[in-house]
């Protein structure tokens, strides 16, 4: 299938439109015409090659919104004309323990990445979501529930689940004491899932301002972590913690915000960190984890999850060629709270 996207082709280098070919439709392929694409801090991360691992030419985008245009012989799960939605995985060997436990990010052998992964036949590398059509097997296509806000859903597919998916491992309910620490594309999804599974969500932020917002989206207080006595009176009043900066911070502020047995979840800032102190680890029984994305499964629960409570991401919606812009605007955090790429705006011909 010949295509097109706006790739990179070294870290230097802005996006441009880029002609590629996506593979042959295996039998259990579905190929989709993308409609909606979110724009993920990661995609900035991978596109700058900040991790040292990039492979160019890079198209990014795993929060992919997307109709059905044609199906492989063996497909059952959707029909030509079906809206579906396709996170960060597009594969995984489906054999191993956490396979098998519908853990396919955790898969032993390592998941296929939609975009930077290395297919597992052909060993080419993975092509994302910036742009117009995308190939993959349908177990790693999700139904995108009646009622769910196409333009809108997309970013659910990265920043809904990574924050769904500790919510659920940490059992956060009616009673739970969630801190969230940034209130970005991640951070506005933790407020809103677990304002929507119950808890009592306090926002932690270095700055007063941020108070309305984390009020609109959901939560019941905002903490100003540049406030040493605020602070200090908030000792052990946080069960779970999700921590949703994506850059090098220091954590240590927030430990003794957890009670006995609290777990910080780092789920935005991916490499080195601060040194941290064990003082507050080892005298409040409290941890420091880390969780990526969820499984198929579960990123399934959360999407009709949204659905029922009505949780959709803050959207400013752009065409494909101001992601330039975007990816500039996204470094100085000026988006509320997450750009959505209308892929109309692409044309095959381009």
């Amino acid at each position: 299938m010949k295509t097109i996207g706006f790739a990179c082709t070294a870290a230097n280098e802005p996006l441009a439109p880029f002609h590629f070919e996506r593979r042959a439709l295996r039998p259990n392929d579905i190929a989709l015409e993308i409609l909606y694409c979110g724009v993920c801090h990661s995609d900035l991360h991978w596109a700058r090659n900040d991790w040292g691992w990039t492979v160019f030419p890079a198209i990014p985008g795993h929060e992919i919104v997307g109709r059905v245009v044609d199906a492989g012989p063996a497909v059952t799960r959707y029909k030509i004309g079906d809206h579906v939605a396709v996170g960060c995985m597009v594969d995984s060997c489906q054999h191993c323990d956490q396979c098998r436990k519908g853990e396919e990010q955790l898969c032993r052998e390592g998941n296929t990445g939609t975009y930077g992964g290395f297919d597992r036949f052909t060993r080419d590398h993975t092509l994302g979501g910036y742009s117009k059509h995308l190939v993959v097997r349908e177990e790693f296509a999700l139904r995108i529930p009646a009622g769910l806000d196409l333009a809108r859903a997309a970013p659910l597919l990265c920043a809904g689940i990574t924050t769904y998916s500790p919510l659920r491992t940490w059992n956060v309910g009616p009673g739970s004491r969630v801190g969230v620490v940034g209130l970005g594309g991640l951070g506005h999804m933790a407020v809103k899932l677990a304002a929507g599974l119950g808890a009592h969500v306090t926002v932690i932020s270095r700055s007063p301002g941020k108070a309305e917002d984390a009020l609109a989206l959901g939560a019941d207080a905002l903490l100003v972590s540049t406030d040493a006595d605020a602070m200090a009176k908030a000792a052990n009043s946080l069960d779970l913690i999700i921590d949703t900066v994506p850059v090098k911070h220091d954590l240590n502020p927030y430990m003794p915000l957890l009670d006995v047995d609290g777990t910080l979840v780092i789920v935005g800032q991916i490499g080195l960190l601060p040194e941290p102190t064990t003082v507050p680890l080892v005298l409040g029984r409290r941890r420091i984890a880390g969780s990526p994305i969820g499984g198929i499964r579960e990123t399934q629960e959360m999407l009709d999850f949204c659905a029922k409570k009505n949780i959709l991401p803050d959207v400013e919606m752009i065409a494909m060629d101001q992601i330039n812009a975007a990816f500039e605007r996204l470094e100085q955090s000026d988006v509320r709270y997450r750009f959505v790429i209308d892929m109309a705006s692409l044309a095959v011909g381009a």
